[in-house]
């Protein structure tokens, strides 16, 4: 119970690093696989976009195998297409309240732990994905090294992917609370950074 109560406060602690994930607050600075790798563990919008792929798949699961996959495969996948996109200059509207509307959505798969099918849970985070990716690809456009920071962002997203399964799956059957109020918090998270984009 002591968990459930400190999860919003942790969330409200947590979106002044939402900032440092946006398109073009790094100065230039976002190149090389370690700083790739460490980029999505620090901008809020995108660690709790990420964890939450995972942890739905997880909670909304029938079977193990291969419904814990679809979805942060799909994130994963169009993560990286978005970001060859950005880096080849293509421009699409609304990337920011994209980024935003995509944590309301997770957060509201999460409190509701719907069970969609393979090819629309693919389809759903796919689309957002394309947007975080995106986002990153206009950061790397003037940079060398982008590569290897897309394949450290892709390791990352990977391995929070598996730690949103891995949160998800333990709390399946334990506790019908912690999963909503944490994604209410992704949620809350989304709406805030919703009404700052638009």
């Amino acid at each position: 119970m002591r968990i459930a109560k400190t999860l919003p406060l942790l969330a409200t602690l947590l979106l002044p690093l939402a900032a440092s994930a946006h398109v073009g607050v790094d100065g230039g600075m976002h190149h090389g696989f370690a700083t790739g790798f460490l980029h999505p563990l620090t901008g809020a919008d995108h660690l709790a976009a990420m964890v939450a792929v995972g942890f739905w798949s997880a909670l909304a699961a029938r079977r193990a195998w291969p419904d814990l996959l679809w979805a942060p495969l799909a994130f994963a996948g169009m993560l990286l297409a978005g970001a060859l996109m950005g880096l080849a200059g293509v421009q699409l509207p609304a990337v920011e309240p994209m980024i935003a509307a995509s944590l309301l959505v997770l957060g509201l798969l999460v409190v509701t732990r719907v069970h969609l099918p393979a090819v629309a849970a693919m389809a759903v985070v796919g689309a957002f994905a394309v947007f975080h990716g995106v986002a990153h690809g206009y950061e790397l456009a003037s940079e060398e090294g982008a590569a290897l920071t897309l394949a450290g962002m892709v390791c990352a997203t990977v391995l929070l992917h598996a730690a949103g399964i891995a949160l998800g799956w333990a709390l399946r059957h334990a506790n019908a609370w912690l999963p909503r109020i944490a994604g209410a918090a992704v949620l809350g998270l989304g709406a805030t950074l919703l009404a700052q984009a638009i």
